[in-house]
Formats: structure tokens, sequence, C-alpha cells
């Protein structure tokens, strides 16, 4: 099977998996929420969101392999609402009345820590009946973080709106109440600590749900409710009207480009939304070979390298009188298992380290280590290509250094203050991982490909370690060694290691912030690049102690 192939078969499962994540609870129940007169979460932003602009859907996935629903009862991405870029949280009440799961409450965190470090207004589209009580202790103690966030969002100017549409009940109730701006839709929002059973139970009063908690009461007599919507429409239409009157400017000014000059629709990932042009600093011109010619690149084994100059050619601003060169390598003929260099994204400088041949030597250590101190010398983002198996290991390569070395460039990631983004290409293994700025080192954004695979090593050589402790364990007691056993544990420990480290069960646990079709990632790092841009940076002044 040829690489396109077999990345082809990949999409189409991709495409499958966030199909499931797209239907939330199901046909039956999207039915009976639109017959109550009631639009679906995407719907919802679909209508916030500027006609035509892009949404950048992020983690949906979240929840693959558990026993949840697939995207964790929530949508949350970025999109343009009146010009301004927006961190956008919707429950989906298809799903278990939008109740918030355990992968729930982890995906609002990520959602909130995005808007936080890129300094995005957050618009929260509510829905919800608070918390699955059965898994009370594992979003209880950890949930009240969402409280704390939303607050210290309004201490640092970070806009937070409200649009309440259903439910929203117990610790739920706090999300509206600890909010900048509130909209709440006549005859469906529902907002209160304790519904009239609990009322009933906790203190023997009488009342119903609209004199307990309803759009119209909290308008009126408590103060609540900001706007009185008459309907979702409406509702949706304040929404709008409120992020024009926030006065949002980023700063350093940039200007929009006319839609032909723009970003492409996005082929996978983002709830079939249309991407429309992103603000960008000047014209560019698109990259000097075709995106399509990525689904050729990535072999079926990893452990077959790849190119990665035929990546960044293939994502990066081509060749124009803006532009002249698409890519200035730097370093080129020294540590030539890592590339690394300076070029242009959608108009945005950018500084690139891609893994070439799999293994990072010392040699590719203190290449990283001085470029990543150069971009932040120059104010320059940072975008990671990772096709690692990790830091060589072997005699020589101890007594070289290599300890030293790999330690030298994970503080040279650390402590690089620059926004740094990530994409997982292909392998991601051990402390590679690390060096490459995996999720543990807080990239502004993480994707992976369908191809990627991360884990602390490969399923062969993590299995074979164990087989080898296990031997001379035995060895050591003077037992005989069980070969069929040792077969068996191995065969078992690979299949186990082997689906971990697929994308899907990565993407599930939120250790990216998404799976995305390859040809997409120039428009997906574009969108990023515009959204970082919401907040000052600057390159780090100083790094920790580099071992000599």
């Amino acid at each position: 099977m040829s690489n396109r192939e077999a990345m082809l078969e990949k999409l189409a499962d991709l495409d499958a998996q966030h199909a499931v994540a797209v239907a939330g609870g199901g046909e039956k129940y999207v039915d009976r929420h639109h017959a109550r007169g009631k639009l679906t979460a995407r719907e919802r932003i679909e209508l916030l969101l500027d006609p035509g602009s892009a949404f950048l859907e992020l983690s949906p996935l979240a929840g693959w392999g558990s026993d949840f629903t697939v995207g964790a009862s929530v949508v949350t991405g970025i999109g343009v609402v009146e010009g301004v870029e927006c961190l956008i949280s919707a429950n989906d009440p298809t799903v278990k009345g939008g109740a918030s799961n355990p992968w729930t409450v982890k995906k609002i965190f990520r959602a909130s820590q995005i808007a936080e470090e890129n300094n995005l207004p957050t618009i929260s589209l509510v829905e919800s009946g608070g918390a699955d009580l059965p898994t009370q202790k594992e979003i209880f103690i950890p949930g009240g973080k969402l409280f704390r966030d939303l607050t210290r969002a309004s201490a640092r100017r970070q806009p937070t709106i409200a649009l309440v549409f259903g439910n929203s009940t117990a610790g739920g109730a706090y999300v509206p109440g600890m909010s900048d701006y509130t909209v709440f839709v006549r005859g469906g929002a529902k907002v209160f600590l304790g519904g009239p059973p609990l009322v009933k139970m906790a203190t023997g009063e009488e009342s119903d749900d609209e004199s307990l908690g309803g759009a119209e009461m909290h308008a009126r007599v408590s103060g609540l409710a900001d706007y009185l919507a008459e309907d979702e429409h409406d509702a949706i239409r304040i929404g709008r009207r409120i992020v024009a009157r926030l006065n949002r400017r980023k700063p350093d000014p940039v200007r929009r480009l006319p839609a032909h000059a723009g970003t492409p629709p996005l082929r996978g990932g983002c709830n079939g939304l249309e991407v429309s042009d992103f603000p960008t600093r000047s014209t560019f011109a698109e990259p000097d070979a075709d995106p399509d010619g990525l689904l050729d690149l990535v072999p079926t084994d990893l452990k077959e390298p790849f190119d990665p100059r035929e990546v960044i050619v293939r994502i990066v601003d081509g060749t124009s009188e803006h532009n002249g060169r698409p890519f200035d390598e730097f370093k080129p003929l020294y540590g030539t298992s890592l590339v690394t260099g300076w070029a242009q994204l959608h108009g945005r400088p950018i500084g690139i380290l891609a893994n070439a041949q799999g293994v990072l030597f010392s040699e590719e250590a203190q290449k990283a280590t001085q470029f990543i101190q150069l971009a932040n010398q120059a104010d320059t983002p940072l975008l990671f290509l990772h096709n690692t198996t990790g830091y060589m290991v072997g005699k020589d390569y101890e007594q070289g250094g290599i300890i030293k070395h790999g330690a030298m460039m994970i503080n040279a990631v650390s402590n690089s203050t620059v926004p740094h983004l990530s994409v997982i290409m292909g392998a991601s293994y051990g402390a590679g991982n690390y060096g490459m700025n995996g999720r543990a080192f807080d990239p502004r954004f993480l994707f992976t490909w369908p191809s990627a695979k991360s884990a602390v090593m490969g399923p062969a050589q993590l299995a074979g370690v164990l087989s080898i402790v296990a031997r001379a364990a035995a060895e050591a007691k003077g037992q005989a060694y069980d070969d069929e056993g040792d077969a068996g544990m191995r065969a078992m420990v690979e299949q186990m290691v082997e689906e971990q480290s697929l994308p899907y069960a990565l993407s599930g646990m939120l250790y990216d912030d998404g799976v995305i079709e390859p040809r997409d990632t120039r428009t997906v790092l574009a969108i990023c690049l515009s959204v970082i841009e919401n907040a000052p940076f600057k390159g780090a002044e100083g790094f920790g102690v580099f071992r000599p």
C-alpha cells in the first residue's frame, strides 16, 4: 500500500470519528431537541460566528475510548465574532442534557487555558443539567477551577459572556453568575442553585421554575440577567452586539485580506463550518509545493525517515516579491537529523524545528538550543514538527554528553517565552517529546496528524525492555525462564502500547488540541498565529544554567 493510500484510509477513519462527535447524543435526541424549538450547540455556534468565518474546534475527540460520549458533551473552539477572535464553549444538551462528566471538565479547563494565554474573550453558550452525578467525585473538587478561571479572566479584562438557552443549575448557575455579561432566553433559561424538587426537600417551600430561576424573573427581580432575549436567535444577536461593543484591539494592528487571498475550507476536525480569511500582517504567497503532496510523505512504517523539508515547503509561504525564499535553513550542515530555519506563514514570521532522521544526537540538541535562543532574541514564534524516536543512547553517546546536551535543549524549550506551536507528524517518543515541546511543556497549541504515535518508547522496544528485565530477574534467582510466556507477554505489551500511543487515544485524553488533516496544517497554523497576536509576547531575556 502506498503512503497516500494508507493516509487516505486514516483520513476516512478520522472523518468517521469526528462524525461521532458531531452527532452528539444521536438522531433521536437531536430530533427531540429540535422539536422543542431549540438549536443544537453547533447550530448556535454557526449563527454566532461572522458569516463564512472560521471555527477551529478544539479537542473534538475528548473522552474517546472512555465510557462517555465522544466530545464530552461540550463543543469548544475559536471563532471570529464581530471581527474579534473569541473562545467559544457550548454545552451539548443532546448528550444527557449537557451534563458535565470528568472529560467535560478537562476540556473546558484546556479551553480556559487557551483563552488566558491568548487574551481571548470567552463566550459560553449555556444549557446544562449540571454535573453527571454518578461521577461527581471526579468533578466536584477540580470543577471549582472553572469558576476561578471565569473570575480571574474578568480581573484580567478578558471579557466573559454567557448566553443562557436552557438549564443552568446548581454549580452551573455560577457560570452566568460569574460572567461579565449575561443574556437569558425568555421561557428557556432556568438558572437556580436548587430546582423546585430540591427546594421542596430542603425547605418545604413550593415553587415553580419561573419564579425560582426563570429568565424574566432574573431580568426584572434578581438582576442576574443583563439582557432578556425573546428567543435563541435574539440571544445570539444580542451576544454579537455585546462583542461589537467590547472595543477589542490586537496589540499589533493587522489588516484583513480579501477572501480569495485567505484560507481554504478545512477538510476535517472543524464540524463542517467554513473557513474564511483570518487577519494577516501582509500579502503572502501560497506554498511553492502543493499541500496535497503531504499525503504522500509519511511512511506507513514510522521507522522509515522522511524529509521534513518536504513538509515545510508545503505549509509556509512560497517565493514572492515580499518573501524571496520560502525557507532559510539555519546550520544545515550541522546536526542534520534536526532541520531548523526561518519562514513566513500567512505573512507572519516563524522559526521551525523539524525532526529529519528520527534520533536526536548531541549536535542536534546544541543546534536546537542556539536556534531557540535566537528566536527569543528576535521575538519570533516557534513551530515544532515532531518525528523523533528520542535522544540517542549508547556508551559513546553517554560519554559524549547526550544527557547534558538533551537537558540543554529542554532547558531552552522550557524557558523560551515566545509562543510555541507543535504538530506531531509521526513518532514522538521518550524525552524527544519533551525536547520538541510536547504537551507537558505547554505549547500554545498542539495538533497531531492521523499518522502520529507518542509514548515513552516504541511498542517493540518497550516490550523488549520488559522481557530483558524479566529474564535477568529469573536468572538472578536461578529459575528457568518461560520463553513461551515471554512471547505472550511481549505480544500483549506491544498491542497495549500501540493502542495507547495512537492519536485518537492521545486526543481523547486531551494530550493534543485535535487530530487534523495534514492538508489543513497550514490553515490551522495560520489561525493559531493570528490568535496568539491577541496578547503581546517577548522573547526570554535569560535561561537556566547550561551545563558545559
